[in-house]
């Protein structure tokens, strides 16, 4: 279920491109000002009593029917899609190629064990079992996780197919251990509270990284949002949820994880954060 980390009907354009910021061994960030954890929970609570909790068979319901069609064909080679949708692909594929960078910098994939938990239609399990990677991916949605099965069988060559398998499952009730377990634009369908219960699931099934994306709660996102929200359509059947990068950072950090890479990609009507965390020796 890799959809869009935001994309809301009427949205006003935004300019910037794909970066990435490391953490550990480069340039030191800026530090933001700190927002107290107390009022984080006050600020968090408020917006999730407004906006109301998103449930997983919304979700399961929308990917598995009448939101499958729509993404299987933003994340294809279709050119009949529009122009936000081809801004929405590009984005989407950006977020995936920081993720496979950082993957090829640390030259580790070949053997090693991941577990692509979301994996919608495939767009980094299928890549990363090319790199010889064994890859363990999961949707919410039989048919997300069906449609990614056909594409690896058609995509990879035989070794490499053999190397990945895909499932109908809930990415909080997941079983085994990986080196390396990763969620991709799936955090925008659901409250920070949620996000913070998938963290700690997630947590406990990675052994050595766990790398999420989730769409950015800044004042511009958040007025970009809210004028989405004027513009009632079928394509927005799903709730979408920003989040302030200090809470996701803290959810992680509260497990065990320290944030090593940062990355970062923002178009006209896709944005999203990406963080690897990793645990300290």
């Amino acid at each position: 279920m890799d959809s869009p980390a935001f994309a809301p009907t009427g949205s006003l354009p935004l300019r910037a491109a794909a970066t990435t910021r490391p953490v550990l061994g480069g340039r030191p960030r800026p530090a933001a000002a700190a927002t107290p954890p107390a009022a984080r929970r006050a600020a968090r609570m408020v917006t999730e009593t407004e906006i109301g909790s998103a449930d997983k068979e919304e979700v399961r319901e929308y990917f598995t029917n009448t939101g499958f069609g729509r993404w299987n064909k933003i994340y294809s080679d279709d050119d009949s899609v529009n122009a936000v949708q081809k801004d929405i692909r590009e984005g989407h594929a950006k977020t995936v190629d920081t993720i496979l960078s950082w993957v090829d910098e640390d030259g580790d994939a070949a053997g090693q064990t991941f577990c692509d938990a979301g994996c919608g239609v495939g767009s980094l399990a299928i890549p990363l079992a090319a790199r010889g990677a064994v890859v363990t991916a999961s949707d919410i949605s039989p048919t997300m996780a069906a449609e990614a099965a056909r594409r690896a069988a058609a995509e990879l060559d035989a070794p490499a197919a053999a190397r990945a398998t895909f499932r109908t499952a809930d990415l909080c009730a997941l079983d085994g251990f990986y080196d390396t377990v990763a969620c991709v634009d799936v955090m925008i369908h659901y409250p920070q509270a949620d996000v913070d219960e998938m963290i700690a699931a997630l947590s406990a099934r990675a052994k050595r990284r766990l790398i999420v994306s989730f769409a950015p709660k800044t004042l511009a996102y958040s007025l970009l949002k809210k004028v989405g929200e004027f513009f009632p359509g079928p394509s927005k059947a799903t709730r979408a949820y920003l989040h302030a990068e200090a809470d996701v950072v803290a959810a992680l950090e509260a497990q065990g994880w320290t944030i090593r890479r940062r990355g970062s990609t923002a178009s006209k009507f896709y944005f999203s954060n990406v963080l690897e965390a990793v645990r300290e020796a």
